[in-house]
């Protein structure tokens, strides 16, 4: 049986949690890395904005750190609060906007690592952003974030395509741009999930807006949050050993932000 809706991928927390869970394990040992090497205070408490069904949190709780974070989205903060608690952890997940909240408790290191800030379509809800996560931030403490960069020496990349699997259920994705709107700077994409069972078909059908950056556009925001500074910059190999110098053809990249 085959079947087509017109949804959006984090109302099926199941199928993402498969989609994006490969990269767990090295995103967590970078992202360890990186605040061995580059914060100036201990990292205990780690907050992830924007978390969804919280893979790193799960996965960082469980290695010991103390975890939070908040989404948007009421399916995936329900299906993460669950996984939390079948782990043992606290159920520390809420909902809540991204680009205006307040954490009831200091965090010493957050992260967002593929690109779900772009989300955010105006200047004034990524400042509010990154000023929300630099009061939430200890002194010397990281916000490690993860961003698609618009280049400018060659083409951007038009499409992306990936599988997963778990058992008998497989679930693939198909991402294309659509076109960028220049006066507002958002980028319109398309998503197709095709999701396999032995019995079924799902192709859940989604479209996403993300505002474009390019180095010079997201260093000029940046700008606007003093408290904030570039410690350094990765690419999305997450080698902790190659920092990656910014360039005309750099698209992903990783910004280890410390709060000073």
């Amino acid at each position: 049986m085959s079947t087509q809706v017109e949804a959006s991928i984090y109302d099926y927390p199941k199928y993402y949690e498969l989609l994006f869970g490969s990269d767990v394990a090295a995103e967590a040992k970078f992202l360890k890395a990186a605040f061995a090497k580059h914060a100036k205070c201990e990292v205990k408490r780690l907050f992830e904005p924007a978390c969804g069904t919280g893979r790193l949190l799960i996965k960082l709780g469980r290695d010991g750190y103390e975890v939070a974070g908040n989404d948007l989205n009421p399916k995936a903060v329900e299906f993460c609060n669950k996984r939390m608690a079948r782990f043992d952890l606290p159920p520390n997940v809420v909902v809540g906007d991204m680009s205006n909240f307040k954490v009831r408790k200091k965090f010493d290191a957050g992260f967002n690592m593929i690109n779900t800030f772009r989300h955010l379509p105006t200047e004034e809800q990524a400042q509010g952003h990154l000023e929300c996560m630099a009061r939430g931030l200890n002194k010397g403490g990281l916000y490690v974030l993860g961003i698609h960069l618009e280049p400018t020496a060659c083409k951007p990349m038009q499409e992306e395509s990936w599988s997963a699997r778990k058992g008998n259920l497989v679930v693939n994705s198909y991402m294309w741009s659509k076109g960028i709107d220049r006066k507002t700077r958002l980028e319109h994409l398309g998503l197709h999930v095709d999701v396999f069972t032995p019995t079924s078909r799902l192709r859940i059908v989604d479209h996403m807006e993300y505002r474009t950056y390019k180095v010079a556009e997201f260093r000029s925001l940046l700008a606007k949050v003093p408290s904030l500074e570039i410690a350094e910059t990765y690419d999305f190999a997450y080698n902790i050993n190659k920092p990656h110098a910014i360039n005309g053809r750099s698209e992903d990249v990783v910004f280890i932000l410390r709060k000073v």
